[in-house]
């Protein structure tokens, strides 16, 4: 399951946003350090689709898909140096695939430090900065010499020395210049800055009505490089726990549909090439998670490796006609199911039923 790290200064809301999205119950309180252990949790991925799928269906079970989120521990200033948790943080953050940076926007006289989402952004990216440049120095000398004598090992020492350029001028990974074919070579290294990026804004109750002028100083620093959302984290943690119909109403009486929450699940899914096809029927619908550009036999083997060795076919539709058809059935008397081979790339949205051979 695919992990995503909250990194925040103390005190930003990464630890209620992670009761917010999991159900869990990790100690948010008003001072450093709360966190010194991460808090690991799991979140379904909202999928509309799916829902809709599972009514038409009569479907008795219905399984969304899920990714995993850590809550990790404050960072302060001078974390790279061993500041505040230190090299602990910095571990905690290598191990997860995708970073959730949480800014602070709200203004609470109980909760020490200012309220500046750009101020915080620049700190995290600094530390994290530093953390790779220290990380790639000491490891870049030996590779580069060893280039000298094995030219298939040239290509790894350029993307060193070039990842060394833009960390040297404060530049992170994920907001470089840097080709994709490097930043590949550079994935067994666990660079901090190479992983992909949310930023979520904090922002307070009294804000919710024009979120944009707190949030568009990120927006613009970050210059489409990652996505940024805005969240009164502590208004949805606190809905998380109501029953549906409660939180519904109040996130609905604010304004807010069904919350920023369900749309950063999503957006954090997507940032990792994750795409769902689906499966239904009576006894279950559900959604599965693949990479995008993965075959029809590759997706196969995420239901079972027997799929994906004894591929024969996938009887395929799109989730729209099928609900427009009203069933499987009646999609295969009006002709809308195609059959597709080894080929097939998978689209986002394909409801398949796979036929196999072991």
């Amino acid at each position: 399951m695919e992990k995503f790290g909250f990194v925040g200064l103390p005190n930003a809301g990464k630890s209620s946003l992670y009761n917010a999205l999991t159900g869990g119950s990790a100690l948010a309180a008003p001072y450093a350090f709360a966190t010194t252990d991460p808090n690991v949790g799991v979140a379904k991925v909202p999928d509309h689709r799916l829902d809709l799928l599972a009514e038409m269906s009569r479907s008795k079970n219905v399984v969304h898909t899920s990714v995993q989120f850590t809550d990790i521990g404050g960072l302060v200033e001078g974390a790279s140096q061993g500041e505040g948790l230190g090299n602990q943080f910095l571990a905690n953050i290598r191990e997860v695939d995708a970073i959730v940076y949480v800014l602070r926007a709200f203004l609470d006289p109980d909760v020490p430090g200012e309220p500046d989402p750009l101020e915080q952004l620049s700190i995290l990216e600094i530390e994290l900065t530093l953390a790779d440049l220290e990380s790639v120095e000491k490891q870049a000398a030996k590779r580069i010499k060893a280039a000298r004598l094995e030219k298939g090992l040239a290509a790894e020492a350029e993307a060193l020395e070039t990842a060394i350029d833009f960390l040297s001028s404060g530049t992170p990974l994920y907001r470089s210049a840097l080709p994709k074919e490097q930043l590949e070579l550079l994935k067994p290294y666990f660079l901090l800055t190479a992983k992909p990026v949310i930023a979520i804004v904090n922002i307070g109750e009294d804000q919710l009505l024009d979120p944009t002028h707190v949030m568009q100083p990120v927006v613009d620093e970050l210059e489409g490089m990652a996505e940024v959302i805005s969240a009164c984290i502590q208004l949805e943690a606190e809905a998380s726990e109501l029953s549906l119909d409660e939180r519904s109403d109040l996130l609905e009486g604010l304004g807010l549909g069904k919350g920023a929450l369900p749309r950063f699940i999503q957006q954090a899914y997507h940032i990792l090439g994750l795409r769902t096809f689906l499966t239904t029927g009576e006894k279950e619908s559900r959604a599965w998670t693949y990479r995008e550009g993965s075959t029809a036999p590759q997706a196969a083997g995420r239901i079972h490796t027997d799929f994906q060795k004894g591929f024969i076919r996938a009887e395929t539709i799109n989730w729209e006609v099928l609900l427009d058809c009203g069933g499987w059935t009646e999609a295969r008397e009006a002709g809308k199911i195609r059959v597709e081979g080894k080929d097939y790339v998978v689209k986002d949205g394909d409801v398949m039923d796979f036929r196999f051979n072991v």
